[in-house]
């Protein structure tokens, strides 16, 4: 089994693409990566893509170029047009997933009224107690003089200094240090943080059974995927 992303010095990256091309690897797991031009898999026989949707239609056909007419397994939860289109005309063979995970508990979606924020704060102040965790995510790392909706940094500021000093809370963004993205998922997994404040990068690869409240703020700024 072999790995191709692109992060790879040059050298790794010959090394992984030279085996490709001489069959001497039964799988390869990658990014993007694997559909640059020069990447030569001429005995692929299957193509697992998963979040199918985050590539353009050309690097998908790359795909279906590479090694003799492979089987081609396409995944997606997110239902942009592309991929309506493609399981309406594209003449592929649909699986449909439908039913949650055991022991899921009923989801409630309920819209507060900004002048209620203080009972939803309580509400994520109730479930701290029984042992739980929440998020609270933001739709902005940054306030913007354009944008009139809370920001991740200033709310977790605010929340952390006024609403729950006695609580433990984490900060999350895509402009953190991978390493410290990766320290604070770690400590919030293992309970060590109550409240975790975020921006949309918890939407993807990121599972905390232990969680049962999650607060969005400006809602409105989200895609209905998104949400």
């Amino acid at each position: 089994i072999g790995i191709l992303i692109g992060s790879q010095s040059n050298k790794q990256k010959r090394e992984i693409q030279d085996m490709m091309a001489q069959g001497a690897l039964d799988m390869v797991v990658g990014t993007h990566a694997l559909v640059q031009q020069g990447v030569e898999i001429p005995r692929l026989a299957l193509a697992v893509v998963d979040e199918q949707h985050r590539f353009g239609v050309m690097q998908r056909a790359s795909i279906r170029q590479k090694g003799e007419t492979p089987h081609l397994l396409v995944m997606s939860a997110t239902p942009i047009p592309r991929s309506l289109a493609l399981t309406l005309y594209g003449d592929l063979d649909i699986s449909v997933l439908d039913e949650l995970p055991p022991g899921r508990q009923v989801i409630q979606t309920k819209w507060v009224h900004p002048k209620r924020r203080q009972g939803a704060h309580e509400f994520l102040r109730r479930e701290v107690k029984k042992g739980r965790q929440a998020f609270v995510v933001c739709p902005l790392i940054e306030e913007s003089e354009v944008l009139q909706t809370r920001a991740a940094t200033a709310e977790f500021s605010h929340l952390s200094t006024e609403v729950f000093p006695d609580l433990s809370l984490g900060l999350l963004h895509g402009r953190m240090p991978f390493k410290d993205k990766e320290n604070v998922m770690a400590l919030f997994q293992s309970g060590g943080l109550d409240i975790l404040v975020s921006t949309p990068v918890v939407e993807v690869g990121i599972d905390n059974p232990n969680a049962t409240v999650m607060l969005i703020e400006g809602a409105d700024r989200f895609g209905l995927a998104q949400l």
